[in-house]
């Protein structure tokens, strides 16, 4: 049975849990897990899809406790150079002081926006993570095609994306219809629902240029 061992607010997300699960420290909100639980598995699922060089440059948009980084570690080594956006410095603060990932040489973390840190960023990356949740809802602006538009523009050729978008398939599947259609000169993108027997992930490629 999960042990909360500690609340802390967030303008952000609400209430953050840090939680015991068997004998695991997790992260959880009202109704999500946001790190190393079943969000960490489901995003090892799709990374495991995903081929890329051991030097690769990745970005991750929306750290939350930072599960991810040792997940991208395991799949691809630790010779890959990693940056990533969080828009909650509370989240940051625990993911330090929790589970301690912090900046170091090869990994850096920016506290902004991720659509901000889009538009302004002039770096091209191997893979774009993208699991940016408020609780357990994807927020709106990151199912538009604009988005994903600007994440096509910062990916090398060939370059990928993983997407994880969400629990609700009646509006992720029309929405994936859409990118498809919008991308279709840009962006190879195949989906793979009910991941852990919940999420939706979603792969884009890039499409190598003449």
């Amino acid at each position: 049975m999960p042990i909360v061992s500690k609340t802390i607010p967030s303008k952000h997300n609400g209430l953050l849990e840090i939680t015991w699960v068997n004998g695991t420290k997790v992260l959880d909100t009202a109704n999500a897990n946001y790190s190393y639980g079943s969000l960490q598995r489901i995003l090892q699922y799709g990374l495991k899809k995903i081929n890329v060089k051991p030097d690769a440059h990745i970005l991750v948009l929306g750290l939350g406790g930072g599960s991810v980084i040792p997940t991208i570690y395991q799949c691809y080594g630790k010779r890959v150079a990693i940056t990533a956006v969080e828009i909650d410095e509370v989240i940051i603060d625990v993911a330090a002081h929790e589970f301690a990932i912090t900046s170091n040489s090869s990994f850096q973390i920016i506290c902004e926006d991720a659509l901000t840190f889009i538009d302004r960023d002039k770096n091209f990356y191997d893979l774009i993570i993208i699991d940016l949740f408020v609780d357990d809802q994807v927020p709106q602006q990151f199912y538009e095609a604009s988005f994903f538009e600007a994440i096509s523009q910062r990916l090398l050729p060939k370059g990928k994306f993983l997407f994880n978008a969400g629990m609700n398939t009646q509006i992720i599947v029309p929405v994936i219809k859409k990118l498809q259609m919008h991308l279709a000169n840009q962006i190879q993108i195949e989906k793979h629902l009910n991941v852990g027997r919940s999420n939706t992930l979603v792969i884009g490629e890039k499409i190598k240029e003449d």
